[in-house]
């Protein structure tokens, strides 16, 4: 991923190569910085932790994120991606869908992903609807109050 315009501090700082263990399964961090942290899952999903920063993130840093999360899906080749948007405060207006349907998704399509899911906030209303293709995307996405259900559902063969 790409350094932020605005940041002084330069991209090697910012990544988080240490690799760390998390139930017996290798995980890498990738990148991070103030508004987030991506991390390559070795049970095959990569995942996107969103900080309560974020409610300062401009639509321009909104897009240069979701570019530069769509080369880690593109050189990483995972079937499944979990967000993590319990601490997502970015303000709704500043997502420009549009553009994420004619710049990212293709990405994300070319990349391999099979299933997208979403941990939300519980008062989220698509949690619990059943999974599906959004926009140009040629796999399903869910949404999921709980971390545990979304990993269950990115594992399952269905």
């Amino acid at each position: 991923m790409t350094a932020n315009a605005d940041s002084s501090t330069n991209n090697e700082e910012r990544q988080m190569s240490d690799a760390a263990v998390k139930n017996d399964v290798p995980v890498k961090y990738v990148w991070e910085d103030r508004f987030g942290a991506v991390a390559d899952h070795d049970d095959g999903y990569l995942e996107i932790r969103w900080y309560d920063t974020t409610e300062d993130m401009s639509s321009a840093q909104f897009q240069e994120w979701l570019a530069g999360f769509a080369g880690e899906v593109e050189r990483r080749r995972r079937p499944g991606v979990l967000i993590d948007a319990t601490s997502f405060r970015m303000d709704p207006a500043n997502m420009n869908m549009e553009w994420r349907d004619e710049h990212i998704t293709p990405r994300y399509n070319a990349g391999g992903v099979k299933k997208w899911a979403f941990h939300m906030p519980e008062r989220m209303p698509a949690i619990g609807a059943p999974p599906k293709r959004e926009g140009p995307a040629t796999f399903p996405t869910a949404y999921f109050a709980r971390r545990d259900q979304a990993l269950a559902w990115l594992a399952s063969t269905s």
